[in-house]
């Protein structure tokens, strides 16, 4: 592939830029993140998966935040990543495994025929409940129902990790705009030193729930793939549903299976839009911090 060239991804509501580090010939400091994204992207996009070497996995994988930050784990991020090593020769149709900063998770791609998108199923590892390793300020060891004050009204929360932090709460109804208007507050919360992701849930099937998302330095997005392990993991936990869920969010379905010792598999549908090579006057613009 030509120097400093990526690929767009989309799975689920979510769109990822992706970089082979062995293929670029700039750094990404939080100034360059900031501005691919503005320009590859647009309002509501979800950052940059990097390729780069491993001693513990098969490959590995850097995952940026429009906003320039480092995410441990993301789902979404996991499965399109899958889905670019498939496309790009590096993996085929057998279980590899992908190191984060939150963990190794392992992958399966899974072609369909009369498609042009394949099927990622991803183990995204055991979910973590202990309030001190999300980490959480709580004087209990998990966090259930407990009572969060952001702005002008308190919240049940409860907190799961699955490779990054995440609050869950449940709701009868769901609403865009309560989550735009309290999502900030929340994630920025006291409570949560290394700031967290936001989950409004709502229970509507044994094996379903619909949820709207909040995510840590992206802000209100379509789909998440950890943030859909974390609310399906806490439902299993309070018995409201049962293995496997299927999350809806506006950007589209994952299916979750939970498993008895709370190990995470999501299996949903990623496809490739858009490919190309950033223009030397866009690297212009932050090319001098290298």
């Amino acid at each position: 592939m030509p120097v400093n060239s990526f690929v767009k991804m989309h799975g689920l509501g979510n769109d990822y830029v992706v970089f082979d580090e062995e293929n670029i010939r700039f750094k990404l400091t939080q100034n360059a993140i900031r501005r691919i994204c503005d320009v590859h992207f647009g309002v509501g996009s979800d950052g940059i998966l990097l390729k780069t070497a491993s001693n513990e996995a098969d490959f590995g994988l850097k995952i940026y935040n429009p906003d320039g930050s480092e995410a441990e784990k993301s789902g979404n991020g996991l499965r399109i990543f899958a889905k670019y090593l498939y496309d790009y020769g590096f993996a085929g149709q057998r279980e590899f495994s992908i190191e984060t900063a939150g963990g190794v998770a392992r992958a399966n791609v899974f072609e369909i025929k009369n498609s042009k998108a394949s099927y990622i199923a991803v183990d995204m590892g055991k979910a973590i409940f202990r309030a001190a390793d999300i980490p959480v300020l709580s004087e209990h060891a998990e966090v259930f129902g407990e009572t969060l004050t952001a702005m002008d009204r308190d919240f049940e929360i409860n907190c799961v990790s699955v490779g990054n932090p995440h609050c869950v709460i449940l709701k009868e109804t769901l609403d865009i705009e309560e989550v735009q208007k309290y999502g900030a507050a929340i994630e920025n919360h006291p409570m949560f030193p290394n700031r967290i992701n936001v989950q409004f849930v709502k229970p509507i099937h044994r094996h379903e729930a619909q949820m709207l998302i909040w995510e840590r330095g992206a802000g209100y997005t379509l789909a998440s793939g950890s943030s859909s392990c974390a609310a399906a993991c806490m439902l299993v936990k309070k018995g409201l549903v049962i293995s496997p869920v299927t999350i809806k969010m506006p950007g589209g379905e994952l299916v979750i299976d939970v498993g008895e010792d709370y190990q995470i598999q999501m299996t949903g549908e990623v496809r490739q839009i858009a490919e190309g090579v950033l223009s030397d006057e866009l690297i212009a613009d932050f090319v001098l911090e290298f």
